[in-house]
């Protein structure tokens, strides 16, 4: 069969394109960094790394040792406000800093340092319940300018919920069922929240300061030393030259860059201006190449080394180090991966698509060479972490890393120098500030659950409500997970889910890990899902085709990321979880199975070639026996495996005759 002709195979972006892109990416933001915004970002972003590294590393400047919430607030006071300078209230100030955002900047720098001087007092004086009025004040407007941040820096619906949760410890004495719990007043309220150990500076604040920040530097530091063009030559060296090779490098380049950075949007809209127009040059239609760009940067952020801010959050949960959670990642993020290379195989095949031209693909070896300590400084990192057990520092000593191989092996302008110093520091300032922004007031519903009770309430409710039916709880939290990720941040979803559906999936007797892994994976299955779908959204600006179409076709290619999080929760032998003689047993049934299901897919059998429905629906009935982990249900699947084969090989030698 021939190539398919795309009917709209124009690959340039036209500025509005590139301002969507930018409106996705929140980049807007970059237009506003100049001038002295420019330099109060640096000074105060270089700063900021530095409290943050003489917390990790408990250097301790002239003995002064800060106390937790002197360290969360001073953070708080240098990041929170760079976002109302860095990040525009309105689309007409993009280009501008309107004198408001100056007073919320310094409204905000003076409070928060406030806070953190008096970080001692509001422990010892109890200033979370009973405080005198001028640290009253104080905390409201941190409230205040905790919202403001949040609207922001997530979005006007991620507000919206903060706020409504923000308030509810006002009427939660009167609100109905497993909804009642202790009320508060005004000035209870904003104490709680401002000078308490469970809401602003609670758990995502905590998360944030302590682990995350070294982590983010990392990323910054792997972009800004040209590590993501290291990452897309290297896949193309690798994969560029194989039927469909543009696809494949989407898929393992998404998976690199997206390990690294864990935001799917700028995953698509980085790595996709490269690879959307380069599969569809070589015949992928718009919406093919659209749907496997935004499944491959989806994900990226499942997949470790570093997977982003949630993995963190989901260690702190768990109270677990991060390692343990990275681990336990590996296993489904790359039977995913493997999905989608079967699966775009497969249809290269059927659709007799071919590689890379060979003056794009760049040599493997020279590619290497120039770029080997990137995957060194990976290799390092998850040594730290997995062996050395080194959570804390890891991240700083990777970073250092990288800069010192870039001093010594790069040459030129790619060489690591001042310039590229106060990019790092700029980008992971702005990283940093975003984070914040919203930890800080994702931070306030943890707080209003955690004040009223209710978290542990629905929890309880939610195991009445499903008695003994644990497939009625697990369909209950992937809808909930679901609903939630269309309005909230990825971390915001997770943080929520966390405490009122972790601790009903933990009590009805599943794994931890599993449990928490399973509310991510549903809550990330937005972002290819109609009919919010963003990452479909971004990519078909990009591949100038209708986003709906992209999302449908995106929910197939990703159709192992609904199943896969039912198979590992409930055996969590496939997060490495129990004894190894199940782990070697289900894992490959389960890889096996993911073959079938790509083989019935696309309609095409290795060792066979194309094949029809009388053969695929089979194929899709043996993958659903692999998944079941029992021996009949094995045993089963590989004699329905060696049956579709033995028909397959009988038709296509009654056709030859």
């Amino acid at each position: 069969m021939g190539r398919i002709k795309d009917v709209n195979n124009t690959t340039e972006l036209n500025e509005n394109d590139e301002a969507k892109l930018d409106e996705m990416l929140d980049d807007a933001s970059s237009d506003r960094l100049t001038g002295i915004v420019y330099w109060i970002t640096l000074i105060y972003g270089a700063f900021g790394i530095l409290v943050a590294m003489n917390q990790a590393f408990s250097w301790d400047p002239m003995g002064y040792v800060l106390v937790d919430n002197s360290f969360y607030y001073l953070l708080i006071g240098i990041f929170l406000p760079i976002s109302f300078l860095v990040f525009p209230a309105r689309k007409a100030d993009q280009f501008k800093v309107p004198f408001y955002d100056w007073v919320l900047f310094a409204l905000t720098l003076v409070s928060a340092l406030y806070m953190s001087y008096h970080g001692i007092d509001m422990v010892e004086q109890g200033w979370d319940l009973v405080a005198p009025d001028e640290p009253t004040f104080v905390a409201a407007i941190i409230c205040f300018l905790s919202l403001e941040a949040v609207r922001r820096a997530g979005g006007f619906a991620l507000f919206v919920i903060v706020a409504m949760f923000f308030l509810f410890p006002l009427w939660t004495d009167m609100a109905p069922g497993f909804l009642w719990g202790v009320s508060k007043d005004p000035m209870e309220l904003v104490r709680s929240h401002a000078m308490g150990f469970e809401s602003i500076i609670g758990v995502p604040m905590r998360v944030a300061g302590n682990l995350l920040i070294g982590f983010l530097i990392f990323g910054s530091a792997l972009v800004v030393t040209g590590g993501g063009d290291f990452f897309m030559s290297f896949a193309s060296a690798l994969m560029g030259r194989s039927r469909g090779g543009p696809a494949k490098v989407a898929i393992l380049s998404s998976g690199f860059f997206g390990s690294l950075s864990g935001s799917v949007i700028s995953n698509v809209v980085t790595t996709g201006k490269l690879t959307i127009p380069t599969m569809k040059k070589v015949g992928y239609p718009s919406v093919y190449a659209g749907a496997v760009e935004s499944c491959a940067s989806t994900g990226g952020a499942l997949m470790p080394p570093v997977m982003g801010a949630v993995a963190f959050l989901m260690a702190e949960f768990l109270n677990v180090p991060y390692a343990t959670v990275m681990i336990a990642a590996i296993v489904p993020a790359v039977i995913f991966y493997v999905a989608l290379l079967l699966q775009v195989d497969a249809y290269a095949a059927v659709n007799g698509l071919k590689g890379m031209e060979e003056s794009e693909i760049p040599d493997l070896w020279e590619t290497f060479k120039s770029g080997w300590f990137y995957l060194f400084s990976l290799v390092a990192l998850v040594y730290m972490l997995v062996w050395m057990r080194l959570d804390l520092y890891a991240p700083y000593y990777a970073a250092g890393i990288l800069v010192v191989c870039s001093l010594i092996f790069r040459k030129g302008k790619q060489r690591f120098n001042l310039d590229t110093l106060r990019e790092l520091i700029i980008d992971s300032s702005k990283i940093i500030s975003n984070i914040i922004a919203i930890l800080a007031g994702v931070g306030m519903i943890v707080g209003s659950l955690a004040f009223t009770g209710v978290g542990g309430a629905f929890s309880r409710e939610l195991l009445q409500i499903a008695g003994d039916n644990l497939y009625l709880l697990l369909g209950m939290g992937a809808v909930t997970s679901f609903l939630l990720g269309m309005g909230m941040t990825v971390s915001a979803c997770y943080i929520f889910l966390a405490i009122i559906l972790g601790p009903a999936l933990i009590g009805a007797g599943l794994d931890p890990i599993a449990s928490h892994l399973f509310i991510l994976y549903w809550g990330m299955l937005s972002f290819i899902t109609p009919p919010v779908a963003l990452a479909a959204v971004a990519a078909a600006i990009i591949a100038k085709a209708d986003p709906m179409a992209i999302g449908v076709r995106a929910m197939r290619l990703g159709l192992i990321n609904f199943i896969l999080p039912f198979i590992f929760v409930l055996n969590p032998a496939l997060v490495l979880r129990g004894e190894w003689s199940e782990i070697v047993v289900i894992v490959p049934a389960c890889v096996a199975a993911v073959w079938l299901m790509a083989s019935s897919f696309e309609g095409y059998l290795y060792r066979v070639g194309v094949i029809g429905w009388s053969i695929r629906g089979p194929l899709l009935a043996a993958a659903a026996l692999l998944l079941y982990p029992e021996i009949w249900s094995y045993i089963a699947g590989l004699v329905v495996i060696a049956g579709c084969y033995a028909f397959a090989l009988y038709q296509r030698k009654s056709v030859a005759a």
